[in-house]
């Protein structure tokens, strides 16, 4: 087996805190990552993991082990990098990450065209909500919607992203549509919540400036799309991007709700961690993503 794959899921597993999951994160089934790790052992002959029913941690051994592999991995990657860069053709596997909204209507259809210019790459894309570490998740290129907190990553924006509130017309039959953003407040509001969510208020567009909102409501989810699925079913108002919505607008099975004060428009682009050298098939591909998505924000 390959040494250096072995210390990829080494790497892996110990920034995730499972075999299950690293080898997950590498194609592995839990059996063969094990294999790996055990692997590594017998060339080291020591013990490199801690383990227990709950966690799992680097002995001191397995943490000196941690610590240079990833510089190797870097090291190796920035040679590859070198050499896609002299040769003129983007090789190697890229993890993407993306909201899943975003993920799913926006950047996925992008991988297979990506691909077919490109069949020498690999496209590993995952998709949360959830805010992601870039670099504990081994995330080559981001794409995010709202504001990065981090500003040692290398940010390219792709277009502002217009977001609105609605609701279906069965809920407003029933509970009546708000005429001001103060109104908002006696309403079922569908809300993203997870660690870190940024929609604990709502931001609204109005003639005296950006206005933020406490808002609330009797249930929420860490998926956007389920917001999207709960307004549709009548369950309440829900803050959305316009291009995820646009079509149940035109159809009716949504109404916009205070179109004269909508939601602050967030930043939709693509964030990459520094390096010095960065892989040409990155570059590749954020080019191909920002001339294929200007106009898709609705």
């Amino acid at each position: 087996m390959s040494y250096l794959e072995s210390l990829k899921v080494f790497v892996r597993v110990v920034e995730l805190g499972s075999i299950t999951a690293g080898g997950r994160d590498m194609r592995l089934s839990p059996a063969a990552a094990s294999t790996r790790i055990r692997d590594l052992e017998n060339r080291f002959g020591a013990r490199l993991l801690n383990r227990t029913t709950r966690t799992l941690t680097p002995t001191e051994i397995g943490q000196v082990l941690y610590d240079n592999a990833r510089r190797v991995l870097a090291a190796v990657d920035e040679a590859e990098a070198a050499v896609a860069s002299h040769s003129g053709t983007p090789l190697g596997a890229m993890r993407v990450s993306a909201p899943l909204g975003a993920g799913r209507r926006l950047v996925a259809p992008l991988v297979p065209r990506f691909v077919a210019e490109n069949p020498e790459v690999q496209v590993r894309l995952r998709l949360s909500d959830r805010v992601v570490n870039i670099v504990e998740d081994a995330i080559d290129l981001a794409f995010y919607l709202g504001q990065p907190e981090d500003s040692t990553l290398i940010r390219r924006k792709i277009a502002d992203c217009p977001r609105v509130l609605v609701a279906s017309p069965a809920y407003l039959a029933q509970h009546g549509t708000p005429e001001a953003p103060e109104e908002l407040k006696r309403h079922n509001c569908l809300l993203l919540r997870f660690p870190r969510s940024p929609e604990y208020y709502w931001v609204l567009q109005t003639p005296e400036g950006p206005r933020k909102l406490a808002v609330a409501g009797g249930f929420d989810s860490d998926d956007g799309e389920v917001l999207t699925d709960w307004a549709l079913a009548g369950a309440g108002i829900a803050n959305r991007p316009r291009y995820e919505v646009a079509a149940a607008l035109r159809e009716g099975q949504l109404v916009e709700v205070l179109p004269e004060t909508p939601p602050m428009a967030v930043e939709f682009g693509v964030l990459t961690p520094h390096r010095d050298l960065q892989d040409p098939k990155l570059r590749l591909f954020i080019d191909f993503a920002v001339r294929e998505l200007k106009g898709a924000m609705g």
